[in-house]
């Protein structure tokens, strides 16, 4: 347990959380959104600080990061909680375990023995992941200013709901970020995650502003999130940024409290790809499925730059951030 950061003391106990975009006012005794940030009189504490209850090592391509040092592992890790709701949730057994006033379960693992595991994994970054990395900050934060200075990169993998405060503070430590924006539809957000869109956007854009790696993951539901107009405004958007931004529409498959849809068929995530394509943008990759959709193409000439079956690469020619057919630019942070 560790002092949160972010927050402001209000009158009679209260506290105001200002990490996420819920600002959530909490009253002594109480928790916020995420489970994990407790008003202990008067104080708000971080609750999973120290606290793992997941860690692995992943191909980097799981976050999924096709642009980001391709074929190098991440030792990614996770405390308990979200600041979601998710009625598809992958891991809703830890992400919504704490909720609404439940135990904190974890094991101790300071945030010297996270770097030391990813060294001794030889993992080239440390992924913070699984849950929602921003409900855990003062956790991640620590461990990413002491992976910088080992030469370790630090990567989230985060709903994009994190303030623009709190981003400032870890972006000179954070190198890239897969964001899930999930659909264009805040009555999506709304029904589905119990969140706002607006937010989401706006985060998107400071990763941006501050110079962060990102790339968009879009989990396709069937009669969610699949029309082609919410396809075509999520590409604008993206477009609208930067074309050289990765996208990646993945494959939904029955889970939590979603089990009654069915698994996202591929003509689905064709025509996502399809679209995105069209709009103008240069890297749209299918995801959960196998098939060319996972290759990077050179936008210029069309020839396969990096080859993947599932995490794995089997090819990898891009040099000196260029396609070596043609000479083209290819954005990302290549090994």
């Amino acid at each position: 347990m560790k002092e949160a950061m972010f927050y402001e003391k209000l009158e009679r106990n209260m506290v105001r959380c200002y990490l996420c975009s819920h600002h959530c006012r909490i009253s002594e005794g109480k928790r916020g959104i995420c489970g994990v940030r407790e008003n202990i009189n008067g104080t708000l504490y971080s609750l999973v600080y120290g606290k793992l209850i997941a860690s692995a090592v992943d191909p980097v391509e799981k976050k999924p990061l096709f642009h980001f040092l391709p074929g190098s592992s991440a030792y990614s890790i996770a405390t308990v909680g979200c600041n979601f709701s998710c009625l598809n949730c992958q891991n809703y057994d830890i992400s919504q375990m704490p909720k609404p006033n439940k135990p904190i379960y974890g094991e101790e693992v300071s945030p010297e023995e996270v770097v030391e595991a990813a060294k001794r994994y030889k993992c080239e970054s440390i992924a913070y992941t699984y849950t929602e990395p921003t409900i855990f900050f003062e956790y991640a934060y620590d461990i990413a200013k002491l992976a910088k200075k080992e030469g370790i990169k630090n990567i989230f993998v985060s709903n994009g709901y994190i303030t623009e405060e709190a981003l400032r503070e870890i972006a000179p430590y954070l190198d890239a970020n897969n964001i899930d924006l999930k659909s264009f539809s805040d009555e999506f957000y709304r029904k589905v995650c119990r969140a706002r869109l607006e937010p989401v956007l706006n985060s998107i854009r400071l990763h941006r502003e501050f110079n962060i790696w990102i790339e968009i993951t879009t989990l396709v539901i069937p009669s969610l999130n699949d029309s082609e107009e919410n396809f075509r405004k999520i590409a604008e958007f993206i477009k609208n940024l930067d074309e050289n931004i990765p996208w990646h529409v993945s494959a939904f498959y029955p889970a939590y409290k979603l089990t009654d849809l069915p698994p996202t068929q591929i003509e689905t995530l064709d025509k996502a790809r399809r679209i995105g394509l069209e709009t103008g943008l240069k890297y749209v990759y299918q995801g959960n499925v196998p098939g060319e959709g996972e290759n990077t193409l050179c936008p210029s000439c069309g020839k396969v730059l990096i080859k993947r079956s599932g995490y794995i690469v089997l090819k990898y020619s891009v040099k000196d951030s260029e396609c070596p057919h043609c000479g083209a630019k290819i954005d990302g942070i290549w090994r």
